[in-house]
């Protein structure tokens, strides 16, 4: 392969083909409904919706058909939650735009007004059949680190299709040391904050001003702060958790979810009584401190098994959202059903995010649908075709153009 040049390379990383009418035939369809798995199933794509699956669907004139025999076919992978797209290299002092200094803009600062869809991790993690991702920004000050966004991992301009999609809280230790490093200082602040932004712009216009909130934040937080939006919340403990699910029986209105919970299996059925959803890293089973004493391997399954939805998230970081397919994979590992785990990477991400066209393969669902040549939650398996809103994607990322071109065997 010829050297290419930036502006070359961005166009081979990023140059989808145009919308068409496919039909991806007799693969193992997982449809993520309650018609189940489809053996020998098709799927038939056309323009950004899938049209119709099935069983023995004719292919329209002029349809392409996409051969699957052997193959899986799937709705694409939901990433939940990353910083993809806010960083390119985030530890050498290059800009980062997912860590936010200072006490001006916490809860204001917007991850969707600072996605970047050219960021070369977009590419890798698209190939790897990730196709959506949830992304925040995180501020060291306050209690709310700010407003999280839905992307695409197209890599086109317009990538941000839900922006103010959820805002991001802070709870137990991490929660305590922004609040005067205790407990027992948090949870009067949280209750005056969110006193701040109902009352917005009222008591800010009048010269009042915010007991915690400047007139920035407070405007950011209202909507959330009146049930109007979904506050994800960083708790990790049992005892924690369990304050939460009081605070949401006083504030009915107010809609939770939890990421972290490594101690939540402990209360698994209390949770799943809350309604509560929650996002689990299935990897830790170490205490990175106090709070996570509890943690272990199968808290994605107990959790699972007791009702509750389980939203499985690969660590937060800019670059490997796509490890999370290694994560429910692990999850079955350790006892989560296999229909399971892999609900908790599509559709039960999409349906908590609001984004329900997605995560599924139903007639009417947005078109993301991955070809895979074998398990998707097995490592050794890869995608052999990813579309995205009906558009088939480039399996091509920087690192696969460069193998390319090194190739010792190479032309």
């Amino acid at each position: 392969m010829k050297w290419l040049s930036p502006a070359l390379l961005a166009l081979a990383l990023a140059a989808p083909a145009a919308a068409e009418t496919v039909l991806i035939r007799d693969g193992r369809v997982i449809t993520n409904t309650q018609a189940g798995v489809i053996e020998g199933g098709d799927v038939l794509i056309v323009d950004n919706q899938v049209r119709a699956v099935g069983a023995n669907i004719a292919a329209p004139q002029g349809a392409r058909v996409v051969d699957a025999a052997g193959k899986w076919v799937t709705p694409g992978v939901f990433a939940a939650v990353s910083q993809i797209g806010l960083s390119e290299i985030s530890g050498s002092g290059a800009p980062n735009d997912a860590s936010i200094e200072g006490e001006l803009v916490s809860a204001a600062a917007d991850a969707g007004a600072a996605f970047d869809h050219t960021v070369t991790a977009i590419p890798v993690t698209r190939i790897e059949g990730v196709t959506r991702a949830a992304i925040a920004p995180g501020g060291p000050n306050t209690m709310f680190s700010g407003i999280g966004a839905l992307v695409s991992m197209s890599g086109q301009p317009g990538s941000v299709f839900r922006d103010d999609a959820f805002m991001v809280l802070q709870m137990g230790e991490a929660g305590a040391n922004r609040t005067g490093g205790s407990r027992a200082a948090y949870w009067p602040a949280l209750e005056a904050a969110l006193r701040d932004a109902r009352e917005y712009p009222g008591r800010y216009r009048s010269g009042q001003g915010g007991a915690v909130l400047n007139e920035i934040d407070a405007q950011a937080v209202q909507p959330f702060a009146q049930g109007r939006g979904l506050i994800l919340v960083n708790v990790e403990s049992a005892t924690d958790i369990r304050r939460l699910i009081q605070f949401k029986r006083r504030n009915p209105q107010l809609r939770f979810v939890i990421n972290g919970g490594s101690e939540a299996w402990e209360i698994a059925d209390e949770i799943a009584a809350s309604g509560i959803p929650v996002m689990i890293d299935t990897t830790q089973n170490l205490p990175g401190n106090f709070e996570q004493i509890g943690s272990r391997l199968d808290n994605a399954a107990i959790l699972s098994r007791a009702g509750v939805q389980v939203i499985i998230a690969s660590a937060g970081d800019a670059h490997q959202p796509r490890l999370v397919l290694q994560q429910a994979g692990n999850a079955v590992a350790n006892g989560m059903d296999w229909d399971d785990a892999f609900a908790s990477i599509t559709s039960v991400p999409a349906d908590v995010f609001g984004a329900t066209n997605l995560g599924v393969l139903r007639a009417g669902a947005t078109a993301d649908v991955v070809v895979w040549d074998g398990d998707p939650l097995e490592v050794k398996s890869a995608p052999t075709a990813v579309f995205i809103d009906g558009r088939e994607q480039p399996l091509t990322s920087r690192q696969t153009l460069l193998r390319d071109r090194y190739h010792p065997n190479r032309n």
